[in-house]
Parts: C-alpha cells; structure tokens; sequence
C-alpha cells in the first residue's frame, strides 16, 4: 500500500508549474536529461518522467508506483541538496532535511560519535554529537555545520570499524534492560481507518481486519506486562506524522504498524515486514531485528508465504524515536489469503506471534527460543 496519500499525486498526463518542478529535481540528481518546454509552463508528465521517479522511489525506500505524492516530493526535495551547499543547524520548529543532514550524520557516526538515527533530519542528536566534535577538534562548538568544521570533517579519517557505535549500543540496550516486559511502552497502530478503509472485499475493509487484530495484540501485551497504546480507534485516521507523533509522545519503546495488502496480480500473496532503512547503509539494527522476528514468527505459525524483510524509508519509520516495524499481513485481494485472514483463530495466531517476536527481542540469544516454538509462561 502507498504512503502519499494526503495529497493528490502527480502522475502521467498531467502539466504545469508542478511537473516542472519535479523535472528540475530529477534533473539535478542526474535522473532526466533537460527537456525543452519547461520554462514556459508546459511540462509534461510523460513516460520517461514516470521512469526516472520509480527509478528514484526503487532506491530510496519509497512505495514504487511512478507517481509524485507528498513523501516522494519531499525525498525528491531533500534529495538536491549535498554536504556544503548550506549552514547546518538545529531548528527545533523546522527542522531541516536533506541528503547534506544523512551525509553528517554518516560522517560523525564513522568518527566515533553518537548523532542519533541516520535519517536525514537535523534534530537535537545530531546537534550534540556535532557539537561533540567541535569541541574535541577545537572548533567553535556551536553546533552549526559550516565552512571550517566541514573542513575538519573532510581532513579526518574514518576512525571506528566494525559497526556504527549508537546501533550496536541500541542493540545492547534492549537485552541488557531485561527479559521481562512489564512496564515496557507499545505503540500499535492499525492501519487506515474512518474515512479510510483500506482495501475492501465485499463487506470486509482492511481497517476493519487490522483494528480487530491490533486489539488482540493488545489483550496479549497487556497480559505479558507491557503498557499498550493503539494509535486509532474505529472513527479515526490519522495521519502517518501523527500516527509517529503518538509514539514519540508516549515515549514507547516498539512501534508496530499493522496493514493489509492487495494486488491486481491474481499471484501476490504472504506476508512481509519494513524497518527504517536506506538500502545504502543506514538502518535501525533493532528495527531490522523486529521486522525479521515478527515475519517469521507469523510464518511458522500460520504457514502464509514468505515475503520478507525489506528496507524502507517510509515516514512512519523514519520519524520513529523508537525501533518501528510495519508488518503486512497477507493480500485481502488474494482468495487463499483472503479466507485465512477472515478467519478469528487465524488473527488470534498472529496476535501470538507478535508477542513471541516482541519477548524474544528482549532475550540474549543464549536463551531465545527456535522460530515457532517460543510460548509466554501463564502469569501467577
């Protein structure tokens, strides 16, 4: 399912000022040579323009579906910018984004310091670990990127191997904080809703499916000791930012977003996870972690087809503070899917694999169990 579905995409046929400016970013990323017409307003939407953005969206993480929405136009935005082109600074109101953020936040992390997620946004993380810098170096340290620390920057040499130190600490954090799952904070988020119901199947919407099966994730959480928050009721849709908004603000620890799918191909079936990523290199470690735990525990129970794992830099996994996850859980379009996924022993198997996948996170791995084997002990 896409994600840019609060704004009206721009797809083949349509012109305008709007076209033209996705011509001139796809230009300056060496996508689409210079066409003529542009400058007078009659850009055109044609195939090549289609091409050149799945192209972009295929290795940016992004939904692959040849159409401009609001998290395309805006990756193809943060796209143009490089490392040098700008002052980097710390704007808790608007933050700035853009490639030039990704590529120091890289550069510190291969320097030794914490600069929080590689996500392309300059927040206060990022703002601590460059200030960091500046004071070892014995720059200004006033947490603005500009000529002279980028020339420090440039000069140094990469000093740690073998893994980005924030990743391997986020990964440590989880077994060291303890087996157990009391007191741990759960966002899940079922998605769609309101307004907003997803694929439909005759009287079944997607929303529906996965807000039943978001609450009996939840019953099971709640029974294991974990504090569970879902992001929607029945009447509510809210937006991808807000959706992460409610995470952050509860301070959660997970986030999982559940979804359907669907497909004109009478083939597409399974069941497949999403965790932050690039594709280049930055990634959640434990993001990653979670998604694969998730999918297989799903799979070995319910014995749906494996999609895999898959790197994405979707907004609802990229503004997440914590490790986030979006599992699909099989294809309503698909009649075997379909049946299976209508069925309530089905979800609640589902329900169960979630908490074997959400426990076994928190094991070391002396003690996590086999794929499809791990139950949680009754609660005295």
């Amino acid at each position: 399912m896409g994600t840019d579905s609060r704004m009206h995409p721009l797809g083949a046929g349509d012109r305008g000022p709007a076209v033209a400016d996705v011509h001139a970013a796809l230009r300056s990323i060496g996508l689409l040579p210079a066409a003529v017409g542009d400058e007078e307003g009659d850009a055109v939407y044609d195939q090549s323009t289609e091409l050149a953005v799945r192209h972009f969206q295929q290795v940016r993480g992004l939904s692959v579906d040849g159409r401009v929405g609001e998290e395309t136009y805006r990756a193809l935005s943060e796209a143009r910018w490089s490392l040098g082109d700008r002052l980097l600074h710390h704007d808790p109101v608007r933050p700035i984004r853009g490639d030039d953020v990704t590529n120091l936040q890289d550069r510190l992390h291969e320097l030794g310091y914490d600069a929080g997620p590689v996500d392309g946004v300059f927040g206060a993380e990022t703002e601590t670990g460059l200030r960091a810098f500046q004071r070892d170096y014995g720059l200004t340290s006033d947490g603005t990127c500009g000529p002279a620390t980028l020339r420090a920057l440039r000069q140094l040499g990469r000093k740690v191997t073998g893994g980005r130190p924030q990743l391997l600490r986020q990964s440590a954090s989880f077994v060291e904080s303890g087996p157990h799952l009391i007191g741990r904070r759960i966002v899940v988020d079922p998605g769609h809703g309101g307004p907003d119901t997803g694929f439909t199947a005759g009287e079944t919407t997607e929303a529906d499916l996965v807000l039943d099966l978001a609450s009996r994730i939840e019953g099971r959480l709640a029974a294991a000791g974990a504090t569970v928050y879902l992001t929607r009721g029945r009447n509510q849709n809210p937006s991808p930012a807000e959706r992460t908004a409610f995470a952050n603000d509860a301070r959660a620890d997970l986030f999982l977003s559940l979804h359907l799918d669907a497909h004109a191909s009478e083939h597409a079936r399974g069941v497949a996870s999403y965790y932050y990523g690039t594709g280049s290199g930055a990634s959640s470690t434990v993001g990653e972690q979670f998604a694969n735990l998730v999918r297989r525990e799903v799979i070995a129970r319910t014995g749906m087809l494996d999609l895999g794992s898959h790197a994405k830099t979707w907004d609802l996994l990229r503004a997440s503070r914590m490790p986030a996850v979006r599992i699909d859980c099989g294809y309503l379009s698909h009649p075997v899917d379909r049946l299976l996924l209508l069925d309530a022993r089905l979800r609640s198997t589902v329900a169960s694999a979630v908490l074997a996948a959400v426990q076994r996170l928190f094991l070391p791995a002396e003690a996590d169990p086999p794929t499809g084997t791990f139950v949680l002990p009754e609660r005295v």
